[in-house]
């Protein structure tokens, strides 16, 4: 992926390489069909054409499409939280939040790139409802990255000592993500985009206000 940009990144990277493993290459395949497409009800028969692979390929190593799109959700929301935990190491917790929202809330770069978001936005309700666990844990290192960012501002000081660091990093990861998705899917309910400063504002309040 080249620099990221809010929820997903672009396709390349992403991808990888035509000499990669042949998991990767199926999604490569898929996110090439979500770059030109927008959709996910493409079918596992199309992704193995443009692998150049075959079926007994794709389900040696996927039982599903399901499981495929979550492997692809999974490799885009961990590289993209490495480079989220780099850019807000070392900042001041209030900062790091702002940082990380920022991020969360940048537009995509490209035709290609909103494209995917918007088709993987799509499909997160049904990953969530046929992959609970497994959907929880691609999320993982999001939610631990805001706990991070928390407990930061519990020992600066700045945020209160009294929070559920769990509870309350779940909260503005729904929150941010939430309102992202509101926008991607074109369902903003006051028909204004909610912006970075709101978002921010809304999640530095729920940790430095009044217990």
């Amino acid at each position: 992926m080249s620099k990221p940009s809010g929820r997903a990144a672009t396709a390349e990277t992403a991808a990888g390489h035509d000499a990669d493993p042949r998991p990767k290459r199926f999604m490569k395949s898929a996110l090439a069909i979500l770059g030109e497409t927008g959709r996910t009800d493409f079918t596992v028969l199309e992704v193995v054409e443009r692998s150049k692979t075959s079926l007994r390929s794709f389900y040696q190593h996927f039982s599903t499409k399901d499981e495929l799109l979550l492997a692809l959700v999974d490799k885009i929301m961990s590289e993209s939280t490495r480079r989220w935990r780099e850019d807000t190491a070392g900042l001041p917790a209030p900062a790091a939040l702002r940082v990380f929202i920022d991020r969360v809330c940048t537009p995509p770069e490209t035709t290609t790139q909103d494209k995917v978001n918007r088709g993987l936005t799509n499909y997160n309700d049904r990953l969530a409802e046929l992959l609970p666990r497994e959907y929880a844990r691609v999320l993982a290192p999001v939610h631990e990255l805001i706990k991070d960012i928390i407990n930061r501002g519990i020992d600066e000081g700045v945020f209160r000592s009294d929070l559920d660091v769990g509870a309350r990093a779940a909260l503005i990861m729904q929150s941010s993500l939430g309102a992202i998705r509101l926008q991607v899917l074109g369902a903003e309910l006051t028909g204004v985009p909610v912006s970075a400063d709101d978002i921010y504002d809304y999640c530095l309040s729920g940790l430095t206000g009044p217990a």
